[in-house]
C-alpha cells in the first residue's frame, strides 16, 4: 500500500475515533436520547457494521464473553459520563486512563521502563491530576470518575484483543457479544422510568457504532501493518487533539487553559513513553 493512501486512511480512521466522543456528547447534550439507550444502538449497529465486514471477508467470528463484557462496561461508562462532560475532556481523560492502564499491565508482566519512560509516566500523570484538581474550570467528578473508568476498561479490553486472532473477527465478535448484553443498564433504566428515545439521539448512535466505531475499526487494522507499533502508538495521540476541534466546531465548547494545559502534559508523557519503548527495542 502507497505511504499516501496509508497516511489518508490513518488521518480518516483517527477522526473516526475522535467522532465517538462528538457524537455522543452531541446525542446526550443536544437531544433526549438516554445514555444506556445510546449505549445499546452503538453496540447493535457496531456489532451488524463489523459482522457484515467479517461476513464480506469471508471470516468467522472470534472474541470472547470477557471481551464482550470490557466492551460493554467501556461503552456504558463512556455513555454516562458525557452526560455532563464536555467532548474535549472527556476524550483526554480516556485516553489517558486507556494508556495509563496498558502501561500498568506492562510493568505487571515485569517490563522496565527506562528512566524517561518514567518520566513522561508521571507527567501523564501530573496532567490529569491537573485537570481534575478542583477549580472553576475543572470537570464535573462523577463524569470524570466514569470516564476513567472507562479508559480502564477499554485498557482492559486492548490487552485482551492483542493475541486473540484476527482484529475485525474478534471486534465483530465481542461487539455481537456485548449487544444482548446492554439490554441490562437499558432495563434498569427503564425500571426507572428513564428510558428518552429520540429520532435524531438514535441516529447518532448509530453513526458511531455502524461508522466511527466498526467501519473505523476496519480502516485502522487495514492498515497496521504498514506502520511501525511506534508509529502506530503515536498517531493516536492525535485522537484527543482531534476531538477537541471538533467540539468547538460542533458543540460550540471551549478550549479552557486547564485543558491546553492537561493535553500537553497528558500527550507529552505518553509521547515519551512511546519513545522509550522505541529505544528498548
Amino acid at each position: 500500500m502507497a505511504m499516501t493512501r496509508v497516511a489518508m486512511l490513518v488521518v480518516v480512521a483517527m477522526m473516526a475515533f475522535a467522532a465517538n466522543s462528538v457524537l455522543c456528547r452531541l446525542a446526550l447534550a443536544q437531544t433526549a436520547v438516554d445514555p444506556a439507550s445510546f449505549t445499546l444502538v452503538r453496540l447493535a449497529s457496531g456489532a451488524a457494521s463489523l459482522g457484515l465486514i467479517a461476513l464480506f471477508r469471508r471470516q468467522g467470528l472470534a472474541g470472547s464473553w470477557r471481551g464482550g463484557a470490557a466492551l460493554l462496561a467501556y461503552a456504558t461508562a463512556f455513555s454516562f459520563a458525557y452526560v455532563s462532560l464536555p467532548a474535549g475532556t472527556g476524550a483526554l481523560l480516556l485516553f489517558g486512563a486507556v494508556q495509563a492502564t496498558m502501561i500498568t499491565a506492562g510493568l505487571l508482566r515485569g517490563e522496565h521502563p527506562l528512566p524517561v519512560q518514567w518520566f513522561g509516566l508521571g507527567l501523564a500523570l501530573a496532567g490529569l491530576a491537573l485537570l481534575l484538581a478542583p477549580g472553576v474550570s475543572a470537570p464535573p467528578l462523577l463524569g470524570a470518575v466514569l470516564m476513567l473508568g472507562s479508559g480502564v476498561a477499554w485498557g482492559i479490553y486492548s490487552i485482551l484483543g492483542r493475541a486473540a486472532g484476527d482484529p475485525i473477527a474478534v471486534n465483530a465478535g465481542n461487539f455481537l457479544r456485548a449487544a444482548p448484553l446492554a439490554l441490562l443498564p437499558a432495563l434498569g433504566m427503564a425500571s426507572a422510568d428513564a428510558i428518552r428515545l429520540d429520532d435524531v439521539g438514535l441516529i447518532y448512535a448509530a453513526l458511531s457504532g455502524a461508522v466511527a466505531s466498526g467501519m473505523g475499526y476496519a480502516l485502522w487494522y487495514a492498515v497496521l501493518p504498514h506502520l511501525t507499533a511506534a508509529r502506530a502508538a503515536s498517531v493516536q495521540l492525535s485522537v484527543p487533539v482531534i476531538t477537541a476541534l471538533g467540539a468547538v466546531a460542533m458543540l460550540g465548547e471551549d478550549i479552557s487553559l486547564r485543558l491546553m494545559l492537561s493535553s500537553a502534559a497528558v500527550l507529552g508523557g505518553i509521547a515519551l513513553v512511546i519513545a522509550g519503548r522505541r529505544k528498548m527495542r
